[in-house]
């Protein structure tokens, strides 16, 4: 069951027209650089250090005070419920799903394709042993793949778990949820991840809303955010944000380092494939804001985050 929230998921047909007609360039034109990410154990780091890797679109892995946060992961060929159709990877994967780490938690933001992915869940199963933290009725997709319900954690907004010694709340976002022909039958959020001496945010996908500025009064300042930047449209404004829009809410959350998500790796909207993290680099440095755009696999140490290089810009 989810509580009453009256979001408004844009128009299907606008939506399906816009990605049809779009008619910008929407795929690279050349190989997206993919780095490998060195396998270090989160020990070896210093006990303060905060590191994030972006594998893409929206799955990323944080290391936070010792301890590995697996955010959406996705890393199947397609965003799709079929194997031979829908959206297809602009880039491999960086780091196949078997040779990740030792995860202490999994996080869920909702349970669409390119969210949440039967095959990558199945396999974290199987290698993993950290329990999944999942919106209100996310988890009976996990129990049907075969995840023990012991392994799942399943929270309404603003509710918290505590797990490995690190805190997560279920907050906010506006959105919708669905597979195939069901739609908001589970919830959908954002994730705040906090230890004992750094925070985190995670954005999931939401269209702009005045509730970033109570998270960051209620949980911030946070160290980093992940925030949804890519697969909008002026047609859908609901569901997900401009990159403007992903700088005001990182303000908000009163944000220190902003590192952009959900782009670059499947096309899910009209625009070209660069542009959210030009306009992004334009707004973030126009209001002042640190930002970091790592390529696929690259490790991002917040504290001393590599120069935003434009290296997608060749490829445009």
């Amino acid at each position: 069951p989810v509580s009453t929230r009256t979001l408004l998921p844009g128009s299907g047909r606008q939506m399906l027209r816009d990605l049809l007609l779009g008619g910008q360039p929407r795929r690279p034109g050349g190989s997206i650089p993919v780095i490998v990410p060195d396998a270090a154990p989160s020990s070896s780091a210093p006990a303060g250090e905060l590191q994030v890797i972006w594998y893409g679109h929206a799955s990323a892995l944080i290391e936070i005070e010792g301890r590995r946060v697996l955010v959406d992961p996705v890393w199947s060929d397609r965003c799709s419920p079929s194997a031979l159709v829908g959206p297809r990877r602009l880039h491999p994967v960086p780091v196949p799903v078997d040779r990740l780490p030792r995860l202490d938690a999994i996080l869920i933001s909702h349970d669409h394709y390119d969210h949440l992915d039967m095959a990558t869940v199945r396999a974290l199963r199987h290698g993993q042993s950290a329990p999944f933290l999942v919106p209100l009725g996310v988890g009976a997709h996990l129990e049907r793949w075969g995840v023990p319900p012991h392994r799942i954690v399943e929270l309404d907004w603003t509710e918290r778990a505590t797990v490995a010694g690190l805190d997560f709340t279920a907050a906010p976002a506006r959105h919708f949820s669905g597979r195939g022909l069901v739609r908001d039958r589970t919830l959908w959020g954002s994730w705040v991840i906090a230890g004992q001496h750094r925070r985190v945010f995670c954005s999931g996908d939401s269209g702009y809303f005045a509730g970033y500025a109570e998270i960051g009064s209620r949980h911030g300042p946070f160290d980093v955010t992940l925030m949804q930047v890519g697969a909008y449209a002026v047609a859908w404004p609901n569901i997900h944000m401009l990159p403007e829009e992903a700088v005001t809410a990182h303000l908000d959350l009163r944000g220190g380092l902003l590192v952009p998500v959900h782009w670059g790796t499947f096309n899910l909207a009209p625009h070209a494939w660069t542009e959210p993290v030009d306009r992004l680099w334009r707004e973030a440095k126009a209001r002042g804001v640190r930002l970091a755009v790592p390529r696929p696999g690259e490790r991002v140490i917040v504290d001393h985050p590599p120069p935003v290089d434009g290296w997608w810009q060749a490829l445009g």
